[in-house]
């Protein structure tokens, strides 16, 4: 932030950019636009370190993992193969020798897409640690101990691998076995512990690795693989070296071979962020004109100029099917984008034009 800049007399925001619901930014700038005029004072929108583009809208910074409280080093590998099991069994010894060698003695998180895949991710685990001269080196507490605790454990598979020092957390689990897990591994009595991305939201672990074990998980809708959202994998990565556990963290994200050059250029170059605006402009439109902000139609456009979208639209026009960046072009197509969206809302019986051509919201 730079020197000088104050919160406003009003009310301050805190703006959190999301993949999934970066149209919150949009409207909170306008917002924040509107509240600027009023109070006529500087407003600070602050938001994660993330890695993106500068633009002439917001003041944006690239921040690479080292720069965190706590460094972070992050380690991106690839691995062919078109069918996903077979592709994540290949990821299992890479995942051992991670923890060997970044965190031999250290808490260490595996993140994996499925209950299944913890479960199988964990036996593999355990296939590699009986050749090792000592195959219970995960677990620190005396066996006796361990012994009476898996008397408790409901879990067939939790009960295996426990006796390893390697936890398992899924929704699966019954919530006791859950709770076990979860006291063993904050307590350090087992150093490894396989979950699924859910973990890695509201739970503050204390891990010195995490492995983030392919990027992709099974969506049941569209019944196939897709890709995880990026800030689902950027919070998983942010797992490892916690403030007031550790001094240093270690991440190792194992991707499909085609998508590690992506992955590399997100996390340590500037990255374009584009804007969703377009797919959700009428719920946002329709708000506005309740809300008695955008009563005409130049009032729709200026809004639109406030937008991330807009600052986007002019640097990469063709992403948003903008073919001429003339002037005239470049109204022509905010133009008929306001006619469509007015449109929609006319269709749906939200808004209507009377005489004056003045927007008017439907009781």
């Amino acid at each position: 932030m730079s020197s000088g800049m104050k919160f406003s007399k009003g009310c301050p925001r805190m703006l959190y950019p999301s993949s999934r619901n970066l149209t919150i930014l949009y409207q909170n700038y306008y917002q924040n636009y509107v509240l600027k005029k009023r109070f006529n004072d500087p407003l600070i929108n602050i938001c994660l370190s993330y890695s993106n583009m500068d633009s002439q809208f917001i003041t944006l910074a690239c921040y690479v993992p080292i720069v965190r409280p706590v460094p972070l080093e992050v380690h991106i590998s690839g691995f062919a193969g078109k069918h996903y099991c077979p592709r994540m069994a290949t990821m299992n010894k890479p995942t051992f020798a991670a923890i060997r060698q970044y965190a031999p003695h250290s808490p260490s998180l595996i993140f994996v897409s499925s209950r299944r895949q913890t479960r199988l991710t964990a036996l593999d685990l355990i296939a590699y640690l009986a050749a090792e001269n000592d195959p219970k080196q995960w677990m620190h507490m005396p066996e006796e101990e361990m012994d009476s605790i898996l008397d408790g454990i409901k879990d067939t598979n939790l009960k295996l691998t426990l006796a390893f020092g390697i936890g398992l957390h899924h929704a699966g689990l019954e919530e006791k076995d859950r709770q076990i897990v979860e006291e063993l591994f904050v307590n350090n009595k087992i150093q490894v512990l396989v979950t699924t991305a859910t973990l890695a939201w509201g739970v503050n672990f204390p891990a010195h690795l995490v492995v983030i074990k392919g990027t992709e998980y099974f969506d049941g809708k569209t019944k196939r693989y897709v890709d995880m959202p990026i800030t689902d994998v950027l919070q998983m990565m942010g797992r490892a070296g916690r403030p007031q556990f550790d001094t240093s963290g270690v991440a190792v994200v194992l991707v499909h071979d085609i998508k590690k050059n992506f992955y590399k250029h997100f996390l340590y170059e500037p990255f374009p962020v584009e804007s969703s605006l377009l797919d959700v402009l009428p719920d946002h439109i329709n708000a506005e004109i309740v809300a008695g902000t955008i009563k005409t139609k130049q009032e729709f456009l200026d809004y639109l100029t406030w937008t991330y979208f807009f600052r986007r639209l002019l640097k990469n026009p063709r992403y948003y099917k903008l073919e001429d960046m003339e002037p005239e072009m470049v109204n022509s197509y905010l133009s008929n984008l306001v006619d469509k969206t007015l449109a929609v809302l006319i269709d749906s019986q939200c808004a209507f034009f009377d005489e004056v051509i003045i927007i008017k919201f439907l009781n």
